[in-house]
């Protein structure tokens, strides 16, 4: 409760879900509440598919994994993904309106624009191999990336802190 500034209820399902546990409610009619990142994991998941369609048209990145010893099996296994090196192919595929934008930017997959005058958001991940980070129970809540270009000033690459994602618990 303390580490994370979170009453007792959510506490206990933090717990839980780092353990792959469900915390037992008793219906007393009311609607469950929503929770930080509620719809998030889906996002994330259509992503990592988009990433992994992504991987399956670029030979410049197969070739690299290929490289790195890194199989087609092992591409599967752990759903790795390629993110295209322009700077809104998940905003044009995922966003569309501003909710869809503010899921997206919650989810660490844009940033915002931050220049005079300019507005609205670009991808994160651009020109990267993709790494899906998951929960203990299986879910996408992140990514890692490394660059394919050696010029680029960030090698690898991981989401930042989400409401689904807090690197101190996760890696």
């Amino acid at each position: 409760m303390e580490h994370d500034k979170l009453p007792f209820p959510d506490a206990v399902e933090e717990l839980a879900s780092r353990l792959g546990l469900e915390v037992p409610r008793e219906d007393d009619g009311r609607a469950a509440r929503a929770r930080p990142g509620d719809g998030l994991h889906e996002l994330l998941a259509q992503v990592t598919q988009f990433y992994r369609d992504c991987l399956r048209e670029s030979a410049r990145a197969k070739k690299y994994l290929g490289d790195r010893g890194i199989t087609a099996e092992s591409c599967v296994t752990f759903a790795v993904g390629y993110a295209p090196d322009a700077w809104d192919s998940v905003l044009k595929r995922f966003g569309g309106n501003a909710e869809r934008e503010h899921a997206l930017l919650e989810a660490g997959l844009v940033i915002e624009r931050s220049g005079k005058g300019e507005s609205g958001h670009y991808d994160r991940f651009r020109d990267r191999v993709m790494f899906p980070i998951r929960d203990l129970k299986g879910r996408i809540i992140a990514f890692g990336g490394r660059a394919l270009d050696p010029g680029q000033p960030a090698k690898y690459l991981n989401s930042p802190e989400t409401p689904l994602f807090h690197k101190g618990h996760v890696l």
